[in-house]
């Protein structure tokens, strides 16, 4: 059991890249992703087109519990 669920990463990674790939094919293979700090539009040619350049996110601690401010 433990070696079947040592392997959930590599197969999860596996499932989104497919799912990424079958989008592309399927629908005109325009993909909205952020990519190093920018929001792009990837086309089924390789292009890339910037759509956004979004701010630094602040580094939280793994266990940090948050709340909801008010």
């Amino acid at each position: 059991m433990q070696m079947a669920e040592q392997r959930i990463p590599e197969l999860a990674a596996k499932a989104g890249h497919q799912a990424y790939r079958t989008t592309l094919e399927q629908t005109g293979a325009v993909i909205v992703k952020t990519s190093n700090g920018q929001v792009v539009e990837r086309k089924r040619d390789g292009s890339v087109i910037l759509i956004k350049t979004l701010a630094l996110g602040k580094r939280v601690k793994p266990g940090t519990v948050l709340k909801r401010s008010s």
